[in-house]
């Protein structure tokens, strides 16, 4: 995959050796397998979150793995025009390219390993779609969009942008050399990413080479969740095989143990649980089912914005 890469991972920080003797390693709690499905104007996606409890994913609230998918001339798709309302999203392109543009006048486009992190807050609306060229020629795409929740006080704050491009990702290693760890946001073994969030999280993103071994230290006061996108390992103290679509839930503990028996590569998330009433529905997440039906009165009344605007980029 072109997501960031080094020519010699061996000159890349290492993670800390852990004992296995003293580490207490996390269990798996749920293994689950994303259904397929279609999305926006019809790009395929596995549902990544679904048959998990919330409490389980907490602060986060659903994931997209989008294709992977190699287009024909003509076929690449985007979505229309959607609202927003009560988190952020966090969209992250391992292969392609996506212009976005919101009813602000901010656009930019993300490619490969770049990520566009918008805090919809109090209200935005949104269009996703590739780029002509791309539409023309077709091409492979895929990505992950992830939605992390936000905090009953930050719910109705200000929309904003991070444009997060791949080269600003913080890259270390396994003791052995055996992976490549992108940090994306939040802090893996004093390595921080670049992206900034309101409530405590990891993201990364992990290459692991065949017969290798990741024991990744995480904060023991967040939840951890291991999302296979391609190939084939175990995962967990009882190392279960995971394969592409697979989503891992951990109980509590020091750190993730994570094998590969193909190149494996994984997304791996966690943070802090919010542990506030949800109420979510569609493209609004919210604390309560009055605060739904204002977000929908909201929109339907063009508070949340109108189309088009004129497009400025977030970045140059």
């Amino acid at each position: 995959m072109p997501a960031i890469t080094v020519d010699d991972v061996l000159v890349l920080p290492r993670l800390p050796r852990l004992d296995p003797v003293t580490t207490e390693f996390r269990a798996v709690r749920r293994l689950t397998t994303a259904p397929q499905g279609y999305e926006g104007e019809g790009f395929p996606v596995r549902r990544a979150f679904a048959g998990v409890p919330m409490s389980e994913l907490d602060p986060f609230i659903h994931l997209d793995q989008m294709g992977e998918v190699d287009y024909a001339p003509g076929e690449p798709k985007g979505t229309p025009w959607h609202p927003h309302r009560g988190f952020e999203t966090v969209t992250y392109m391992i292969d392609g390219i996506m212009d976005h543009q919101d009813s602000l006048g901010g656009g930019g486009s993300i490619s490969n390993s770049d990520t566009q992190w918008m805090t919809a807050g109090s209200g935005i609306l949104h269009i996703e779609a590739p780029p002509e060229h791309l539409v023309v020629s077709g091409g492979l795409f895929h990505g992950l969009q992830l939605w992390v929740n936000l905090p009953r006080a930050a719910k109705m704050i200000d929309p904003k942008y991070q444009d997060i491009r791949g080269g600003k990702a913080a890259l270390l290693t396994t003791p052995d050399g055996g992976g490549l760890i992108r940090v994306i946001a939040g802090e893996i073994a004093g390595h921080r990413g670049p992206g900034s969030t309101f409530t405590p999280i990891n993201l990364a993103h992990i290459t692991l080479q065949p017969g290798a071994r990741l024991d990744l230290p995480w904060q023991t006061d967040y939840n951890a969740l291991v999302y296979t996108l391609s190939g084939e390992g175990s995962v967990g103290t009882d190392m279960r095989p995971v394969r592409r679509g697979q989503l891992a839930t951990h109980g509590p503990g020091e750190a993730v143990r994570v094998e590969a028996k193909t190149e494996l590569d994984l997304f791996v998330m966690g943070g802090q649980p919010i542990r506030e009433p949800i109420a979510h529905y569609g493209p609004f997440v919210m604390n309560t089912q009055a605060e739904l039906k204002q977000a929908f009165e909201d929109f339907q009344k063009g508070r949340l914005g109108v189309v088009p605007a004129a497009r400025v980029p977030h970045t140059d």
